[in-house]
């Protein structure tokens, strides 16, 4: 690796050097970067391999002390365990993966969503989430009713370390065959003067493969019965009748942000805000109606620079809308989102036809406080090298 010199337009070595030499520990360097940055173990553009961290350190297996690194969840709701090593993987990291999995194969979604909440409680206690609502706003479910987590032969294994053995990669390769889904990443930490740099790349199985490997080893199991996919076809309907109306009235409307848009079965609905990733969105549930920006780019760093400098024009936005909105900062996603709510009793078809008026004022209004500033600071984003595009 080299940093490039500009004024000399030259090249310079960077030092490859091991964590032990850096003075930087496992538990208290790596683990900790991974947990706040679990976006380095991800696809860069692919939202779907989004990982939600919801406990380090865990212990809660019964009969035993052992802990495990990290626990996440992905989009899927399949739990991924992650185990950290510094500079060598040592053989022993297949087997202590391996057995994690299989203790966290017996977990109960009830368990999971109380696992996330004791992380919640001791890492964020002041901002009084509950785990269940983070869970479902990740995976995009209105509610944990929506679908389930940590379906039977879905658990995840992910080994990050600077060095793996061959027998870590066979096995780890030998276990894709069979469906398991086990990834090597490699982290290797460089010196430049006082400067030190991590480069995190997956390297086994390489991502151009990964795909193909997964979709030769497994398909995916209906595991729903008829009585739950009952009840979420019903819910479908439901949105799709409120989504046909609601678009209806919105093509009436002085917002034409959705006149494109086709009835949907979700309980959301995207509009471009003309920043790529950055969407407009209507949601509606069975409890309330929220307008918002989603700031969802593939970059976790640019979603901050966005939201922060927006935050910064908090007062000038507000003043625009009329009202407060909610700053939400999603330490745990990539995304962070400027919110307006309001609770409806979404199943009752009578009120419909309030929340979609509510909808169009509150969206027409969040469009023409936010879009001004938003596409100036995506100019200077752009200008920055770190914004590529643009809707």
């Amino acid at each position: 690796m080299y940093k490039v010199d500009t004024p000399t337009n030259s090249l310079h070595s960077l030092q490859e050097v091991s964590f032990s030499s850096l003075g930087f520990r496992e538990r208290d360097h790596l683990q900790e970067w991974l947990a706040k940055n679990p976006q380095t173990l991800t696809k860069k553009d692919d939202k779907e391999d989004e990982l939600l961290i919801i406990q380090k350190e865990f212990a809660g297996f019964d009969d035993t002390k052992e802990r495990l690194d990290l626990l996440a969840l992905d989009k899927k709701g399949n739990l991924v365990i992650i185990e950290n090593k510094l500079d060598d993987s040592g053989r022993d990291v297949v087997w202590q993966a391996l057995k994690y999995a299989g203790y966290c194969a017996n977990l109960r979604q009830e368990s999971v969503v109380e696992i996330f909440q004791l992380y919640l409680d001791q890492y964020d206690p002041n901002e009084n989430r509950q785990a269940a609502d983070v869970i479902a706003e990740f995976m995009g479910w209105e509610s944990l009713k929506e679908g389930v987590l940590n379906r039977k032969g879905t658990q995840r294994v992910i080994m990050v370390a600077a060095n793996f053995r061959k027998e870590v990669t066979n096995t780890a390769l030998w276990l894709m065959q069979f469906g398991i889904r086990a990834q090597c990443f490699k982290v290797t930490p460089y010196r430049f003067g006082e400067d030190v740099f991590v480069d995190i790349r997956q390297v086994i199985p390489t991502p151009e493969a990964e795909s193909y490997m997964i979709g030769m080893a497994q398909k995916e199991a209906e595991e729903q019965s008829t009585s739950s996919s009952s009840e979420l076809q019903q819910r479908h309907y439901l949105r799709r009748d409120f989504w046909t109306m609601a678009l209806e009235k919105f093509r009436t409307s002085p917002c034409s942000l959705f006149n494109n848009r086709a009835p949907s079965t979700d309980h959301w609905l995207a509009a471009g805000s003309g920043v790529s990733g950055v969407p407009f969105e209507l949601i509606f549930s069975q409890k309330d109606a929220r307008v918002q920006l989603n700031i969802s780019r593939g970059d976790a760093l640019e979603n901050t620079w966005l939201f922060e400098r927006l935050q910064e024009r908090k007062t000038h936005i507000e003043s625009l809308f009329g009202e407060p909105l909610d700053w939400r900062l999603l330490p745990e996603r990539k995304s962070c989102q400027i919110v307006c709510s309001k609770a409806f009793d979404g199943g009752n078809k009578e009120v419909w036809p309030a929340i979609i008026d509510w909808m169009m004022d509150s969206m027409s209004r969040l469009e023409k406080a936010i879009r001004p500033s938003l596409l100036e600071l995506a100019i200077e984003l752009k200008q920055t090298g770190m914004i590529t595009e643009e809707e």
